[in-house]
């Protein structure tokens, strides 16, 4: 692969270029993820999850009454669709207001029998206003927009190949909306008992045992797109333990497990990168955690396993 093509699929991500276009678009994507709310609850907010597409993320295919609706976020034609069996329609993703464009997106959905979002907080966001109400102009950068779509896209590719061994329970590997991180989660099948002073959607996400490894753009602490994983509940010794990566390693203050984006996107190949990462936290969960070392098989491709006996143990 040229240097060239690698670094548009890895592209770089300063914090102060991407963010502005990263954090409006974060917002107006809750716009659709809210109706994921509305579909059955699955352990651990399975059914939240935004999964990516060929051209940006979507929700998952949801029901409103009788009417079959996917909202899709093409972030490389800068524009959402709402695709249904009733219909569908466009919107134009561009600078303005949240508040402009959630009254757009309800104006353009009534038609098709999908009523406005039955919430409209903002999320996770710190200092998030009600959907309707956030009126500030915010920018959109096409080619910022372009640039955060690679990133989660070669994100998600890498961590749908780490999880494709796993034959415990998981999560479908997407964009988790309240933080905006593509996420992906392993589980043991061990129950915890989560924090009673913990908000109810977190006591549903913190029930079990989990190793989870995802991506974000980065805050206003750390200003840069970061890998992240972690251990719940974290095992002793994470602070020293060797996580495979040079460069990667325990943050105290967040309680995260991190490897910079720029570490990955400048190694010989970015996607081994990331998997040996992946694989040094799992491994670090089963000799510091006592995690099962039997849940994970070797990675083989379709091909194979439609010719060969690809065993469970």
């Amino acid at each position: 692969m040229s240097a060239k093509i690698q670094s548009d699929l890895w592209p770089s991500l300063p914090y102060d270029e991407i963010m502005p276009t990263v954090d409006h678009v974060h917002r107006l994507a809750q716009i659709g993820a809210k109706y994921t709310l509305d579909q059955p609850f699955e352990p651990n907010w399975g059914n939240i999850v935004l999964p990516m597409t060929p051209r940006g993320f979507s929700t998952p295919t949801m029901w409103c009454g009788d009417v079959t609706f996917v909202v899709a976020f093409d972030l490389l034609d800068d524009c959402v669709t709402v695709t249904a069996s009733t219909g569908s329609v466009s919107i134009p993703l561009a600078a303005g207001s949240v508040a402009e464009f959630f009254a757009r997106f309800v104006t353009a959905v009534a038609p098709l029998g999908i009523p406005a979002p039955r919430t409209t907080i903002e999320s996770e966001i710190p200092g998030g206003l009600h959907l309707d109400a956030d009126r500030e102009e915010r920018p959109y950068d096409s080619a910022a927009a372009r640039r955060a779509w690679a990133a989660m896209a070669r994100a998600a590719r890498a961590l749908t190949e780490w999880q494709s061994c796993f034959r415990g329970p998981r999560l479908p590997v997407g964009i988790m909306w309240g933080g905006f991180d593509v996420y992906a989660a392993r589980f043991n099948g061990r129950t915890v008992r989560p924090p009673s002073e913990a908000p109810v959607f977190q006591q549903n996400g913190m029930s079990a045992e989990v190793v989870a490894v995802g991506f974000y753009f980065g805050d206003d602490r750390s200003r840069e797109a970061t890998f992240f994983a972690y251990i719940s509940p974290p095992p002793d010794g994470m602070t020293t333990a060797d996580f495979g990566v040079k460069g990667s390693g325990y943050d105290a203050q967040s309680k995260l497990i991190r490897l910079p984006w720029e570490i990955v996107r400048k190694s010989d190949d970015p996607r081994a990168t990331v998997l040996t990462f992946a694989d040094a936290v799992y491994d670090v969960a089963v000799k510091l955690g006592g995690w099962p070392a039997d849940l994970v098989r070797q990675r083989r491709d379709g091909w194979y396993a439609s010719k060969h006996p690809v065993p469970s143990t």
